[in-house]
């Protein structure tokens, strides 16, 4: 069923967080929807421009609480920014009704509940869903997305690197066990809730490694890398944290195998991107910035086959907020929704 002005009428569930908060912001001027439910626990009742007043002026409706009868009643598909363990049984009642819904969260990312298990410190509240959720990667799962009615939005870290991994693997240019991936993200990936080490004295004038060989992306990283290969695969991931607002700038190392050439890896990227309105290979001697994707759906590329050192090193930049979360969440809307892959998302980047 339309909405009442032929646009697909939209939730935001969880609508007050940084990525809820992002997908209201594009969603209000896409050409094709209708926001018709926003959800806040925390802010239930408040108009959403008495919290956030650049989005002064816009027809919203008002932040209330969750109660999945009215979601259902509301909304035709559903964004969920709720966090990890909180929406997964929401998510399940929204798709046995019929509503369709891209999880932002990591809860229908990984397929087995093992891993889940380990990695989550929880049994999965709704495993039945986890071999039908679409791994929402939008540029390598587009027929899939289309059909599916559970997308699982990739995390920010791993649409960075996946972004500068799969199309090597697709052409066996690289030996899978040396991946190393060094990736910077600015504060916002690490959700609004306050902690003491995001508060502005430990961040400013700072840089530092975390979770070294703990970060809860590794799993959802190897497991993307394992599918397309056909087995598992074990990579070294290393998160930092800068003293940026927003963006992730991704270096990858890796073993090219004998004979692979600097042209062969940029033949691979132009084969999986061709049609990719979201992904820039940059040309020789370019390298990604953040301020060229800041507040947008794209990612930059850009590689250098150092021959002294044997390795390959391809650069990433994504906005952790744009094509890490939100943007790449309405990519996926509109795939499903059988619209233009772009709509919506072809603002420019605010530089400098």
């Amino acid at each position: 069923m339309m909405g009442s002005s032929n646009r697909v009428r939209v939730g935001v569930v969880g609508a007050s967080g940084y990525s809820g908060i992002e997908a209201v912001r594009i969603l209000a001027t896409h050409p094709f929807v209708e926001l018709t439910v926003l959800t806040s626990e925390h802010y239930a009742g408040r108009e959403v421009a008495d919290v956030y007043r650049h989005l002064a002026g816009f027809d919203l409706p008002a932040f209330e609480e969750l109660r999945p009868d009215l979601v259902k009643q509301r909304a035709e598909i559903v964004l969920s920014c709720l966090p990890e363990k909180v929406g997964a049984g929401f998510i399940a009642e929204m798709v046995m009704a019929g509503v369709r819904v891209i999880d932002l969260s990591a809860d229908f990312r990984l397929k087995d509940p093992a891993v889940y298990r380990a990695t989550y410190g929880i049994e999965h509240p709704a495993p039945a869903l986890l071999r039908e959720a679409v791994y929402g990667l939008s540029e390598f799962h587009r027929g899939q997305i289309r059909e599916a009615r559970l997308v699982a939005n990739p995390g920010c870290y791993p649409t960075g690197a996946l972004l500068g991994i799969l199309p090597l693997i697709r052409r066996d240019l690289i030996e899978p066990s040396s991946i190393v991936i060094d990736s910077k993200s600015g504060t916002t990936g690490a959700r609004r809730a306050p902690q003491i080490d995001q508060l502005f004295a430990e961040v400013n004038e700072n840089f530092r490694a975390y979770k070294v060989g703990t970060h809860r992306h590794t799993p959802e990283i190897e497991q993307e890398i394992g599918s397309l290969l056909g087995r598992d695969v074990a990579v070294m991931f290393v998160p930092h944290l800068l003293p940026v607002t927003r963006g992730i700038l991704s270096s990858l190392f890796m073993r090219p195998r004998n004979g692979t050439t600097e042209q062969d890896v940029r033949n691979a990227f132009e084969a999986s991107f061709a049609k990719s309105r979201f992904v820039r290979l940059l040309k020789p001697g370019e390298l990604p910035e953040l301020k060229n994707v800041r507040a947008t759906n794209f990612c930059e590329i850009a590689v250098h086959l150092d021959r002294r050192s044997g390795t390959l090193l391809v650069l990433t930049a994504i906005d952790n907020l744009g094509k890490g979360a939100s943007g790449q969440a309405i990519q996926n809307m509109n795939l499903m929704l059988g619209y233009d892959e772009a709509a919506g998302l072809l603002g420019v980047a605010p530089v400098p």
